[in-house]
């Protein structure tokens, strides 16, 4: 990943971009009066666009801060320039930049910084000419006297846990299925500083996992559950904050098979909640928040071969729950199910659960935020909006109304695993909520996980999604 570090100089041969406005005085940034006046007269006319200007081997940029008066907005204008601007460096082969603060705005130059930063990622594992594909940007240096050395510190740990995140959903699952990803989780617990602790297949059945049993019965791969936690000497908390994480690493619907086209050839991003948790969990402990936090991601793909579980089967859950499985593509909550009873062990202060669980919450929402639903106090619920909104991961708030309960009513279980044609998004989240006795949060990702087309700073295919609000959070607390 591109390196940052704090400057307090330009120096003569940088490339230098500037953030500002119209009062910006640009020529004490190394822009000649004449430069300056350019810059002002093209800003004016195109408010938004960067004015550039190639000098003697060197780049000047004039980046006007866009986006108004409120915050977000602007934060998000300056990350989607800083992104524009990666794209422009990397596609001209320059290897560093200083980016000089003319606005006083200490918000959107990290903003501008992380857009930069996000949206050089690339996924080049299987690509042949991947070294002649690398992008070249590899140091920014940030002028801003009021940025310290921590908020860059912070600032590259959680945007490197969020490529980390992006690489995991865009594994195949042809080498990322069920143990290897608690391999690779594993390998963040060991760089990071958090305990790491895998159960197999037989431990699985011996803690009576029914849902993460039944929906692995199709594949030839063994199921994982991954236990992870970061626990300071100094935390906060005196209750463990518990992420739980969907770990379907590969969705083919099962029995109740998905079409391949515009679906099953993007299912091996049913794990992206998984990635979520796990690349927090790793940015958390790389920062030492004083938090202590845990976890937990049941793991197995869902195919429709061996002896797959069919429309028709009674579950016996972990809760010892009943649940009638009338759809084989509903398998996520299944598994979650059996997660969130575990948490009850440790007595949670709170549980944030993430999942591409719906097909109904993309429709709701498309990929511009997540939808979001729970028992939290309102309180909480706020708080966990603010940060949406500071991270741009913005928080769609469904009802949780009694009479969806209603929908998940069997004639011969506890309970059926799907609710109906309406309100699919809400009766998922009511169905994980029967297998909870504390605080709880469910946030469907399914929109924002996965974008077929190129996007800013969140680029093409996995986004990383859930990595950045976690941390907000809680850094925030």
């Amino acid at each position: 990943m591109t390196a940052t570090r704090k400057v307090s100089s330009i120096g003569k041969k940088d490339n230098i971009i500037v953030l500002g406005n119209a009062k910006t005085s640009l020529t004490k940034f190394g822009f000649s009066a004449e430069e300056a006046a350019h810059c002002k007269r093209k800003s004016a006319l195109i408010p938004e666009l960067p004015v550039v200007i190639d000098k003697a081997g060197t780049v000047l940029v004039y980046q006007p801060l866009a986006g108004g008066s409120n915050k977000h907005k602007l934060n998000e204008a300056a990350r989607k320039s800083g992104a524009m601007l990666a794209s422009g460096f990397n596609s001209n082969k320059l290897s560093s930049v200083t980016v000089a603060d003319g606005n006083g705005n200490k918000e959107a130059m990290l903003a501008f910084v992380e857009g930069m930063l996000l949206g050089g990622y690339q996924f080049l594992r299987y690509r042949e000419d991947a070294a002649k594909e690398r992008n070249t940007l590899s140091q920014i240096n940030i002028l801003c006297t009021k940025i310290n050395t921590k908020d860059l510190d912070q600032l590259q740990i959680v945007s490197d846990a969020t490529c980390r995140a992006r690489t995991l959903v865009n594994e195949p699952v042809s080498f990322l299925n069920a143990v290897q990803i608690a391999k690779e989780f594993q390998k963040l617990g060991k760089e990071a500083g958090f305990s790491v602790e895998v159960f197999n297949k037989a431990k699985i059945e011996s803690l009576k996992m029914g849902g993460l049993i039944s929906v692995n019965k199709g594949s030839v791969d063994p199921p994982t559950f991954t236990v992870m936690q970061y626990k300071p000497r100094r935390a906060k908390n005196k209750k463990p904050i518990i992420l739980v994480g969907k770990g379907v690493v590969y969705d083919t619907g099962g029995l109740s098979l998905k079409p391949t086209p515009n679906s099953m050839d993007m299912m091996k991003c049913d794990m992206a909640g998984s990635a979520a948790v796990a690349c927090a969990m790793f940015a958390i402990a790389k920062a030492k928040l004083p938090v202590h936090v845990i976890a937990l991601v049941p793991a197995t793909d869902n195919r429709p071969g061996g002896n797959a579980y069919v429309p028709g089967d009674v579950i016996t859950m972990m809760s010892g729950l009943t649940v009638e499985m009338l759809n084989a593509d509903a398998e996520g909550r299944m598994i979650l199910a059996d997660a969130l009873h575990y948490a009850k062990r440790f007595d949670p202060e709170l549980v944030l659960e993430f999942s591409t669980l719906t097909g109904a919450a993309k429709a709701a929402v498309g990929t511009f935020g997540i939808v979001c639903m729970g028992t939290a106090s309102e309180s909480i619920k706020n708080k966990l909006k603010d940060s949406g909104n500071n991270v741009h991961e913005r928080l769609a708030e469904f009802p949780f109304w009694d009479e969806y309960d209603d929908l998940l009513k069997s004639d011969i279980a506890g309970m059926k695993n799907i609710g109906g044609p309406e309100g699919g998004s809400i009766t998922a989240g009511k169905f994980l909520t029967r297998f909870t006795n504390y605080p709880y949060m469910h946030f469907d990702i399914a929109g924002p996980a996965f974008l077929t087309a190129p996007d800013t700073w969140r680029g093409k295919g996995g986004t990383g999604v859930g990595v950045r609000l976690l941390f907000d959070f809680l850094k925030r607390r």
